[in-house]
């Protein structure tokens, strides 16, 4: 009789069919209760609805505006400012979007600590804002190298605010950063202009004096005297007045056409110089003084008209099935712990 007990009882453990049908009562009793009571615990008298908005943004390639529209004077390939970027672009803008200027600035414009119901007088209020801003604004690229504006709110029109002003203030981030570099690069430029420009206006001072001593082209200057000079003696002798009038301009040639040429060289390669640097500071400029947007914009945020959170099926869904994978468990051990005292 023992014996015929001990088969049942392992058949009974074995044969799951048969199992869960046995136990079919106080098995689908507290699924079906967990469910209800997941559904009437998910609604809105006890979950604050979500409701989610959605901004999604492509990276560009262009870093220099100047670059991408002014002619370049060497032949590097300029960029062109309607390329969508790609992957190392889009996690430059992940990582300003994930910046504490975007973040402190979205928390102060829209009172989030009180917005969030955060307590004031919390002694770890900013890592409570924080958690609950990471909960319900997120940034992820996607798998077109797009980056997406997530943003979960209570209300939808908040939720939408929130998401467009990211997309500005990201435009805005970055075209910081660019600026102050770019305007650190002008100041230095500019420095190296206005340097050379005062060297270039110290050499056309100088020129300005030799021409005033009667230097003006030596070269032809040289070659008009000397053929000058030889027709001269060859006409009337070397004591002739005239030819002692182009002597003395042949002396002054003498004694300043050598510092002349010297400047005059000096002036001509420092003007070229001076115009690329002019290039340069016009450049420079540019990136200062003008910006593009950082993103291309695929769509804006709307208020959504459905709530996204919480999701009520799959909460029914999983505490139905955790309260069936919990009664069987427990009606398995109790069963065991049963089998174990007849046993003995």
């Amino acid at each position: 009789m023992q014996e015929n007990t001990d088969s049942a009882r392992v058949f009974d453990s074995r044969n799951l069919i048969v199992y869960l049908y046995k136990w079919r009562v106080p098995l689908l009793g507290i699924t079906i209760l967990a469910a209800i009571l997941a559904a009437i615990f998910s609604g809105s008298a006890f979950i604050e609805p979500k409701y989610k908005s959605t901004v999604t943004v492509f990276p560009t390639t262009t870093n220099s505006l100047s670059k991408a529209l002014l002619p370049q004077q060497f032949a590097s390939r300029g960029q062109d400012i309607l390329e969508f970027g790609a992957e190392d672009e889009a996690e430059q803008l992940l990582q300003i979007l994930n910046s504490d200027e975007i973040r402190d600035r979205v928390i102060e414009k829209y009172d989030l600590a009180h917005h969030y119901g955060i307590d004031s007088s919390s002694k770890f209020i900013r890592t409570e804002l924080y958690d609950t801003f990471d909960d319900n604004i997120s940034f992820e690229r996607t798998e077109f190298m797009s980056v997406e504006i997530n943003v979960l709110d209570t209300d939808p029109d908040t939720a939408a605010l929130i998401a467009n002003d990211i997309v500005l203030l990201l435009d805005e981030a970055k075209n910081r950063i660019q600026k102050e570099r770019a305007l650190q690069g002008l100041q230095i430029i500019q420095g190296e202009y206005d340097d050379l420009k005062r060297e270039v206006d110290k050499l056309e001072d100088s020129l300005t004096v030799l021409r005033f001593k009667g230097v003006h082209d030596y070269e032809g200057q040289s070659a008009v005297y000397s053929e000058q000079l030889a027709f001269e003696i060859a006409s009337n002798g070397e004591d002739s007045w005239q030819a002692r009038g182009i002597q003395v301009k042949l002396d002054t040639l003498a004694k300043y056409g050598g510092p002349y040429v010297s400047v005059r060289d000096e002036l001509q390669y420092l003007r070229g110089q001076l115009v690329q640097i002019k290039t340069k500071l016009d450049q420079a400029r540019v990136d200062v003084e003008q910006s593009l947007p950082a993103s291309f914009k695929v769509n804006l945020a709307y208020p959504a008209e459905k709530k996204s959170y919480p999701t009520r099926w799959l909460i029914v869904l999983v505490s139905a099935m955790g309260a069936f994978v919990i009664t069987l468990i427990i009606i398995l051990i109790m069963d065991t712990i049963r089998g174990s005292r007849q046993d003995s």
